[in-house]
């Protein structure tokens, strides 16, 4: 049984997402939204890591490289990630998110923007800085599975 405060946590990581998913559903109708739910979710971990090689992002989501390197020419086919070659080592490349994932990602970043203007409004200055200040100990120290170089 959830404690409060896993219910209210749950309750604001639901929202984002449901938010995200609304406005990604709108799309559909424009025909704009060209992305699988699984290619979402590999563009979104590319441009969580910085500029991942393809067997960074295949190690880090836990499939095989051939596996990876599909996925990723996907992405590229539909004009998401383009490969750029390494300065230090010109065998090797890395992926980057393109302007067309940009786009795409402010649905959700807008929607960020927005409830943190509303905290800072509804709370203060003083009490959003303490907030943020939380976020940030929960990102850094109490969220180790998940580190992002």
């Amino acid at each position: 049984m959830q404690d409060s405060l896993e219910r209210a946590f749950q309750d604001v990581y639901t929202k984002f997402k449901l938010q995200f998913y609304k406005k990604i559903f709108s799309r559909f109708e424009s025909r704009e939204a060209s992305l699988s739910s699984v290619e979402t979710f590999c563009v979104e971990v590319i441009n969580a890591l910085p500029e991942p090689s393809i067997n960074e992002f295949a190690k880090f989501v836990g499939i095989s490289q051939a596996n990876a390197a599909y996925k990723v020419q996907n992405l590229i086919e539909k004009g998401y990630v383009t490969k750029v070659r390494s300065d230090t080592d010109r065998r090797e490349f890395h992926l980057r998110v393109t302007e067309r994932f940009h786009e795409y990602s402010r649905i959700n970043t807008n929607y960020v923007a927005l409830v943190a203007a509303r905290i800072r409004q509804r709370f203060g200055d003083e009490e959003a800085d303490r907030f943020e200040a939380l976020l940030k100990v929960i990102a850094d120290e109490l969220m180790p599975e998940i580190v992002v170089p």
